[in-house]
């Protein structure tokens, strides 16, 4: 706990901290309450299956008892390796409940990032689902420690072997449901690692605390609109900044969490229909997959479902296009650094009144800071002053408060960086509007996001250069229908060298997880200063105009 009695003044005079007023803040008592209150109400939805929140909890409470009894405990490194299911969720719980750090990993990365972040977050555990057995052996062939693998055998899973020393339900059976554990000593203490591209090639790892992830599931519930009739259905991949805390925060209202393997809008409709779901989020690629799916793959329901996306803003065709299709669009912003969601285009009445274009454009914006969040400004990255509220003035989104991360693991150059000066600096650059609500007008220069994910420029460039035949290469976004971006390479090959897409787009197939694969590819020379760096805003306006 931050702070103490040692300046109090002359009132506070013997009104110290005890355990009888203080706690520390933890998303683990979420479930322990949820299973007290309601210990029958499904929690858990995964196709047939169903979990009560009783149930919920006592396996949450077997996969720590089981973890502790194998010798593991405070401050280790518990991966998994999953998709939208109930282990993934168990051990969202499960792992800090017995003071190991979860780290999710990004289903979609390519096996020698995931043997990076394995050594580099020193993971002890990792569980992992069969359908990602390929990239998971190759993985850890990769990996000089190799930690202790648990096969996650989910009979909804299509195809995939079992890699490791025991099955999930065997580990689960290890432990003990009467066992109990405390609320963590600290609620400082480090609950989640997850990583982000950043601006370099190299991931780093984010970690998050205890306090700031129970405020930031807080804050999701209240923005958000979560009860205890509510059903959230799982578009939002787990992995992605926990699940942006929604997993700990649909517990937090006693709601039910439906689960999904895969974006498939065939799927999705009936389960929204046949579960009564109420709330989902994704990146705007999920919103236009449902605003366009084919009508055989649609069906009615009589709810309106909240549906919050992040990245950029669905053009206004698909929030219409959703909202005749029975959804209701918000638009949140935020960062891995930030537990997620950290500002909300929060709805003003008069709003309504106005027509779809100019709706939409006020519904793209960033928005204001979450009640949970002390602090989102425009601000000059240089002086550190708030920009006026024009609508003009460019300068760059800062955050402060709990639900910014602890820091970079064993990266404190770039944590003190990203610090500077007492704000969290996203590199988004952005404007504030004149009733204080902001907008992101450009990113930072190096990520491209692509479906909801962040792409390094950088390391995609290091993988063309890589290639015999290329002299230079730079890398930008280039708008994406689908996609929302998606990388563009130019390319400038060596003299005397020939080659087409298909060469360069194949070599990097075998370099690079699929999503970060350049989809567009320009040959001849870059555009530089007179010092010969590369004019990558130049190559920026050549991508918009292809």
């Amino acid at each position: 706990m931050a702070g103490g009695d040692e300046q109090e003044g002359a009132f506070d005079s013997g009104l110290g901290r005890n355990a009888a007023n203080t706690a520390p803040l933890s998303p683990v008592t979420f479930l322990k309450r949820a299973a007290a209150v309601y210990p029958k109400k499904t929690a858990v939805v995964h196709g047939p299956q169903r979990l009560s929140y009783a149930q919920f909890h006592e396996r949450a409470v077997r996969l720590a008892s089981a973890l502790t009894r194998r010798g593991f405990g405070r401050g280790d490194c518990i991966a998994i390796m999953a998709p939208n299911t109930p282990p993934m969720l168990e051990a969202h719980y499960g792992i800090p409940m017995m003071g190991g750090v979860l780290n999710s990993l990004n289903v979609r990365l390519d096996a020698r990032t995931i043997a990076f972040i394995l050594e580099h977050g020193e993971a002890k555990v990792l569980l992992t689902d069969r359908e990602f057995s390929p990239v998971i052996e190759e993985a850890l062939g990769l990996c000089a420690q190799r930690p202790l693998v648990i096969d996650i055998d989910d009979p909804l899973a299509e195809s995939g072997e079992l890699l490791g020393d025991l099955g999930y339900e065997a580990l689960l059976a290890e432990g003990d449901p009467a066992d109990s554990f405390d609320e963590p000593l600290d609620e400082w203490q480090s609950l989640s690692l997850l990583y982000t591209s950043g601006t370099t090639g190299n991931p780093k790892g984010v970690v998050y605390h205890h306090r700031g992830a129970y405020l930031n599931a807080i804050g999701n519930m209240i923005t958000f609109g979560l009860g205890r009739d509510s059903a959230y259905l799982w578009t939002l991949p787990m992995f992605h900044c926990d699940g942006w805390t929604f997993t700990w925060g649909v517990t937090a209202a006693c709601a039910t969490h439906v689960c999904l393997r895969k974006i498939d809008p065939a799927v999705i409709y009936p389960l929204i229909r046949d579960e009564g779901v109420t709330h989902m989020c994704g990146a705007p690629i999920v919103l236009t997959m449902l605003a366009h799916a084919p009508d055989t793959a649609k069906v009615t329901f009589p709810q309106t479902v909240d549906c919050a996306t992040g990245g950029a803003a669905p053009p206004s065709a698909v929030i219409e296009a959703m909202e005749a299709n029975g959804f209701r669009v918000i638009h949140l912003y935020g960062l891995t650094e930030s537990y997620g969601p950290a500002t909300v285009c929060a709805w003003q009445d008069d709003w309504a009144k106005l027509d779809l274009q100019t709706r939409s454009a006020k519904m793209a914006r960033q928005g204001v800071n979450y009640l949970t969040l002390e602090g989102a400004a425009v601000m000059d990255p240089d002086t550190l002053q708030p920009v006026p509220w024009d609508g003009e003035t460019m300068g760059e989104i800062m955050l402060r408060g709990n639900t910014v991360m602890k820091g970079y693991l064993k990266n404190p150059d770039a944590t003190e960086k990203a610090f500077a000066g007492g704000w969290f600096h996203t590199g988004d650059l952005a404007v504030a509007h004149p009733d204080g609500y902001i907008e992101v007008k450009d990113r930072s220069k190096d990520i491209i996001i692509s479906g909801g994910e962040n792409i390094s420029s950088l390391e995609v460039e290091e993988a063309l250069y890589r290639h015999p035949k290329v002299l230079e290469a730079a890398v930008v976004a280039r708008p994406d229908e689908r996609w929302g971006e998606h990388p563009c390479a130019f390319v400038t090959l060596k003299d005397g060298e020939e080659a087409d897409d298909g060469e360069i787009v194949d070599f990097c197939r075998n370099m690079l997880a699929g999503f970060k694969v350049p989809r567009t590819i320009v040959f001849g020379p870059l555009p530089k200063t007179s010092t010969g760096k590369i004019q990558k805003f130049v190559l920026r306006e050549r991508a918009q105009a292809l």
